[in-house]
């Protein structure tokens, strides 16, 4: 929790991260999305970027905390993992509660404000379209589901 907290975004500061995560090495496009459960950065990156470090140095920049500190509590997905990762949470499959609604609206939220801040690239738009198109298949088809497991 000391972790997410000094890492954490405020809202209000979001916006001015978004720029200084657009001028990184490398950035095609990207997002953050700052919950009170999570700090995730998404990006795409150029061909030969070092995605990985320059969201390292990102971070610790932006949130005034050492490189060295803020590098061992991060996970990093790559191509078809990050991908997956990024449906898996758009349908709260990799919440702290499964199934809970709240984080498909913050993810929504997120890729908004990307979006409106001229981060979000045409492969991370398109793949976050899809995992929202996803998010609502999977709630749609198990809500079904429980329907008639109770009716």
């Amino acid at each position: 929790m000391e972790v997410r907290e000094r890492i954490a975004f405020e809202e209000k500061a979001l916006p001015e991260a978004l720029d200084r995560l657009k001028a990184s090495p490398g950035f095609a496009g990207g997002m953050i999305l700052s919950t009170c459960n999570r700090v995730e950065v998404a990006v795409t990156a150029d061909d030969g970027a070092d995605a990985h470090s320059a969201i390292e140095g990102f971070l610790a920049d932006a949130r005034q905390v050492e490189r060295s500190w803020v590098s061992p509590y991060l996970y990093r997905f790559d191509c078809s993992e990050a991908i997956r990762h990024l449906f898996r949470v758009a349908s709260s499959l990799d919440s702290m509660v499964v199934g809970e609604p709240q984080i498909l609206g913050q993810l929504k939220n997120a890729y908004a404000l990307a979006k409106e801040h001229g981060a979000m690239s045409g492969f991370l738009d398109l793949v976050l379209t899809r995992a929202f198109n996803v998010a609502k298949r999977v709630r749609t088809e198990t809500d079904d589901r429980r329907k008639r497991r109770v009716g």
